[in-house]
Parts: C-alpha cells; structure tokens; sequence
C-alpha cells in the first residue's frame, strides 16, 4: 500500500467550517480507490476561498474577472508537488440549490473536479466537457458509496 499523499487545507473563508482529517480523507480515497496515479506525485495543496478570492486568481491567471468554481494549477514533480486545487465557496452555496444538492455535495464536487483536472481531463471544448461531467459524476458516486463527502457547513 502506498504512503498517503500529503495534502495541505487552506480555509481562508471565515464562515466556512470543516474538518481538515476529512478532506485528506478524501484525496486518500481519490488517489488509492478511484485513480491510483492518477494524479502527479508530491504535496496537494487544497484552498478555500471566497468569491473576491476567486475573482483575483480568475484574473490575475485566467485574464478573466468573472466569478468560477474551480481553479486548478498544475504542479511540478521534480519539486514533490502534484498541484493546486482552489475551490470557491461562495459559489458552492449559490450553485447547490440550483442543482438540488446540498451545499457540501457542491463544494465536495469542486474538489473532485479539481483532482480530474490534474489527472488530466478538460473542460474547455464540448467533448472534453461531456467527459469531464461522466469522470465526476463516476467518481462522486464513488465518494458517496464510500461516505466520504466532508460534512462542509457554512455559518451564518
């Protein structure tokens, strides 16, 4: 059995309540049960950020000043670091409802959806995203059967 990736959680979000042992949990799951060596080697690196979080780094990195779910950088091997995974919570809050999922369902799928993009799938052209959406959708199935969605709350 391989030796757990480290993976650091930032919570820079000052109503954003979570378990840090949970979200590693998951990663844990992700990188021995769903994709073994799916992902780059080294340290994942996992941000909870705010809307105006997530607005500087779509600009500053994407030349966009829209709001996003997700932003995902790539790592580097050669410096034992598999990635960045930056996950919006404001987002997940206003999009949960929209889907009819609860707010931890959401944000647990940024997550996901991070890890798949540094495993290599894309969501910039129509087929990419079609396969991205069927990579998710197997995989949080996979997080559910296993009861491993964190139990994120948002305080008031």
């Amino acid at each position: 059995m391989p030796k757990p990736r480290s993976v650091s959680v930032n919570n820079t979000h000052p109503a954003l309540k979570l378990k840090q042992s949970e979200v590693k949990a998951l990663y844990r799951f992700l990188d021995i049960a769903a994709a073994p060596d799916a992902i780059p080697a080294g340290e994942l690196s996992i941000a909870f950020v705010d809307a105006q979080g997530i607005i500087q780094m779509h600009e500053q990195f994407l030349a966009d000043p829209t709001i996003t779910d997700v932003i995902t950088f790539p790592g580097d091997e050669e410096d034992d670091f598999a990635g960045e995974i930056c996950v919006c919570t404001d987002f997940a809050a206003q999009q949960a409802p929209l889907f009819g999922q609860s707010f931890a369902e959401e944000l647990c799928l940024y997550l996901v959806h991070g890890w798949l993009h540094l495993a290599g799938y894309d969501d910039i052209d129509d087929d990419d995203r079609a396969e991205m959406r069927k990579a998710e959708a197997r995989t949080m199935a996979l997080v559910r059967e296993a009861g491993l969605v964190p139990k994120f709350e948002l305080r008031a």
